[in-house]
């Protein structure tokens, strides 16, 4: 039976490739044009429409999609068989258009020469059924395995894996060899095993098992389970081995992928945590500041990355304090238009720097070394910016569409790094470097070190505490309104930004140390591994960000003063 099957598949498969080379001197678009005609032999237009099969010519889907919605008429010509025409779009008084003849692309002439001209609504349209309409998505599906572009070429073999039709064995064979693309050429292999699997000849299933246990794709599991179960009411017991070792290869890929991909995940997360916290970092670890304002100063970042967009594009208009104001956008496209995330970045910093030298000079400053007080007033401070940002910007979130260049992704061997995630660990790692530099190898860096540890002493000494004071506060807020630059890349921004992070950021700094670099850095890594780590381990999110917590929690019992103590005459008096 299985090999009657095959018989017929093959001739099948011959007599399409025959009937294909008969039309080869044909382009698309007269074969369609052929097709359209024949409205009373469906049979026959099937046929032509397959026909169409790696053709090749770039009119064949645009034509397959017009025929399909209604825009291919069928008219009297001249010797009053019918053609198939589309219409040119100039209705004149009598709303008639000029008919364009589909198989040469011009004016379908009258007995007397002159353009026939057809009315949309009373002429005959080219129907189809669903015979045809399953051709051409066939003819639409199999024309994108020789597109240029590799992404597409992936999308159209993945689509042909999922349906595994042993019918298309042939044809995913045929771009094997032809295929040069790396990622492209394995997922053209995966097809092959997923689509072998159907195959009514426990033969090929085997040669299909043997494949996947080689390339062990994460998506086979479900084939290869059923492919188990089939086997063992069957009795075959070569087969039903090498689905096992398949599987058994495509779970321990797995596992590798998981490992892998929890490592990633866990260290992009704890650089976005260390974003969020390094400026944290210097106010409250340097400073002592309780600053409950930080999440807003993110939001001021995030929002200027959003105006500069929007600047680059078709601008602004905003309405503050119930004022009309409109920002003139620069209309600019492509990598000019993606160039708008290179300037959004000081930006961002510079706002966020000024918002926070403002904070300092007219709140703060009063209220050093009065702990209390200060998480009084910052808090104040964070509700007054969030009904700024509403009033401003409204309630709702603003989107911010992140460049080309970050919203990709690379994968390696099943690996998914992310742009964007890949850039967050980057720009941390710069973060790190400039702030490190800044207060071990500048004249600044010095004073503020000095300021910090014994304030009294640096004033003695003539420094200007307050101006150092100043300046450190504007550094760490500028590198809050850098954080919000970046989150604004991975979700969408509004008035409580901020609120989402601030904990998390606390967390982070106290963790790690009040006033150590390196260990907000061990404590934001540390973090985001252990959580993303458990979140793998127990399959459940809120539990595992729980567990994260408590663990926190008794850890800051064991050691009050962080991982890394900073010890100073001033912290020990």
């Amino acid at each position: 039976m299985n090999k009657a099957w095959l018989h017929f598949v093959l001739i099948a498969c011959v007599g399409c490739l025959g009937f294909a080379r008969a039309q080869d001197a044909k382009s698309a678009r007269q074969i369609i044009a052929e097709a359209a005609v024949l409205s009373d032999d469906s049979d026959s237009q099937v046929k032509l429409v397959q026909s169409l099969t790696g053709l090749g010519d770039p009119e064949t889907e645009p034509l397959l999609l017009s025929w399909k919605e209604g825009g291919i008429y069928l008219v009297p010509g001249a010797d009053g068989k019918k053609v198939a025409v589309t219409l040119a779009g100039d209705p004149d008084a009598a709303k008639k258009e000029t008919a364009i003849r589909l198989d040469i692309k011009e004016p379908l002439k009258d007995a007397a020469g002159a353009s026939v001209r057809v009315s949309p609504t009373s002429a005959e349209l080219a129907e189809t059924d669903s015979s045809i309409r399953r051709a051409m998505k066939a003819v639409t599906d199999l024309s994108k395995l020789a597109a240029p572009n590799a992404k597409d070429r992936l999308m159209a073999i993945s689509q042909l894996g999922m349906e595994r039709d042993v019918s298309k064995l042939p044809i995913l064979e045929g771009r094997l060899k032809v295929e040069t693309d790396g990622q492209v050429k394995r997922a053209v292999q995966e097809a092959i095993a997923l689509t072998q699997l159907r195959s009514p000849d426990a033969a090929v299933r085997l040669l299909g098992c043997k494949a996947l246990e080689e390339i062990h794709p994460l998506s086979a599991k479900d084939a290869l389970v059923g492919i188990i179960r089939d086997s063992e009411k069957a009795g075959d017991k070569p087969l039903l081995e090498a689905a096992k070792k398949a599987l058994s290869a495509v779970e321990s890929h797995r596992t590798v992928v998981n490992f892998f991909g929890t490592i990633f995940r866990g260290f992009s997360l704890g650089s976005v945590l260390l974003v969020v916290a390094i400026g944290l970092a210097i106010t409250f670890g340097l400073m002592g500041v309780i600053n409950m304002a930080h999440g807003e100063l993110i939001a001021v970042g995030a929002y200027t990355t959003y105006v500069v967009q929007c600047i680059f594009a078709e601008g602004l208009v905003l309405s503050p304090f119930g004022m009309q104001m409109s920002l003139p956008g620069m209309n600019t496209t492509g990598w000019v238009y993606e160039m708008y995330f290179v300037i959004a970045l000081p930006m961002a910093f510079i706002m966020a720097a000024l918002v926070g030298l403002a904070l300092e000079r007219g709140v703060i400053r009063f209220l050093y070394r009065r702990p209390l007080e200060s998480l009084l007033a910052t808090w104040g401070v964070s509700l007054v910016l969030q009904q700024i940002f509403r009033l401003v910007f409204g309630s709702n979130n603003v989107q911010v569409n992140s460049p080309s260049w970050l919203s990709d992704n690379w994968t390696i061997n099943d690996v998914i790094f992310g742009w964007n995630r890949v850039f967050v660990i980057g720009f941390a790692v710069l973060i790190v470097i400039g702030t490190w530099a800044l207060l071990s190898k500048t004249p600044l860096g010095l004073l503020i070190r000095a300021v910090m540890q014994n304030r009294n002493m640096a004033a003695c000494l003539g420094v200007r505490t307050e101006r150092v004071n100043m300046l450190t506060f504007g550094f760490g807020s500028g590198l809050a309104g850098l954080a919000g630059a970046f989150l604004s890349q991975i979700g969408n921004v509004g008035p409580s930004l901020g609120q989402s992070y601030i904990v998390d950021a606390f967390m982070t700094v106290v963790v790690g140390g009040v006033g150590s670099l390196i260990g907000t850095v061990a404590s934001a890594l540390g973090i985001g591994v252990i959580d993303q780590s458990l979140q793998q381990i127990l399959g459940n999110p809120v539990l595992g960000k729980i567990l994260v917590l408590g663990a926190i929690i008794l850890f800051l019992q064991w050691r009050p003063a962080g991982l890394f103590a900073t010890k100073t005459r001033s912290l020990e008096s």
